[in-house]
């Protein structure tokens, strides 16, 4: 469970980090708070993080198909992964069934 609202969280945090970035009416003095929110980004979204994510599939398609692991759990792992990286477009797509807002 915990797992679950940290993943939910940082897919959160990235997907606001250019939202926030890009705000035209920024009040003086979050150039630190935005350039922490591109970091952050940044470093979910880098090599690192990619690299992670890709030997924790290895690692957890490997425990499901030997019987260690049931499959819901393993599945929701790598459904973790999906949306961690692909919290941008979703967001993205939202915002546009939302009502056009960029």
């Amino acid at each position: 469970m915990k797992v679950r609202f940290i993943a939910m969280s940082l897919s959160a945090i990235a997907a606001s980090g250019p939202a926030l970035a890009q705000s035209a009416a920024a009040p003086a003095g979050s150039s630190p708070v935005n350039a922490a929110l591109d970091w952050v980004q940044d470093t979910m979204l880098g090599n690192l993080a990619t690299t992670a994510a890709v030997i924790a599939v290895a690692a957890v398609g490997y425990l499901m198909l030997t019987g260690r692991i049931e499959w819901r759990r393993g599945l929701t792992v790598v459904f973790g992964c999906f949306i961690i990286f692909g919290a941008t477009a979703i967001v993205a797509g939202i915002r546009s069934v939302a009502g056009g807002y960029h």
